[in-house]
């Protein structure tokens, strides 16, 4: 999973937000749906988009936190491959871990991974960290 960050100022009470995408690889896959604590765990409220050659991928804004998450592929709740971190879930499976903070502005980076694809004057590049953990 990749993901763009983005903070977005809107001069309101709200939370940060952070621009996340999810990548996953199957060339057999038919369906692919991200679910976790940030869509209590529906899997069909965030499907993923096949982007060709077995590739799906799937961006949402979330806020800072810490949230679990699994890969739903053909039905079957997997860990994501490319999480860095997971823990144990209640059904004798995995979840991953992915942690979402938003960067203090003098530690942002410039690199392709952290640029918005469209700028506006609400948009921050912003950090962070992704783990994984699924349920089987």
């Amino acid at each position: 999973m990749k993901s763009i960050h983005h903070n977005h100022n809107a001069r309101s009470a709200g939370p940060d937000l952070v621009l996340v995408r999810f990548e996953f690889t199957q060339s057999t896959a038919n369906s692919v749906c991200v679910a976790g604590t940030f869509n209590d765990w529906h899997p069909e409220a965030k499907t993923m988009d096949p982007s060709g050659n077995g590739q799906w991928l799937k961006e949402m804004v979330l806020p800072a936190g810490k949230y679990e998450y699994c890969l739903v592929v053909d039905g079957h709740w997997l860990p994501d491959p490319r999480a860095k971190e997971s823990v144990p879930n209640p059904f004798g499976g995995r979840n991953s871990v992915l942690t979402v903070a938003v960067s203090p502005p003098q530690s942002r980076t410039a690199g392709p991974e952290n640029l918005p694809r469209k700028k506006t004057n609400q948009q921050k590049t912003e950090k962070y960290e992704q783990t994984n953990t699924s349920r089987q």
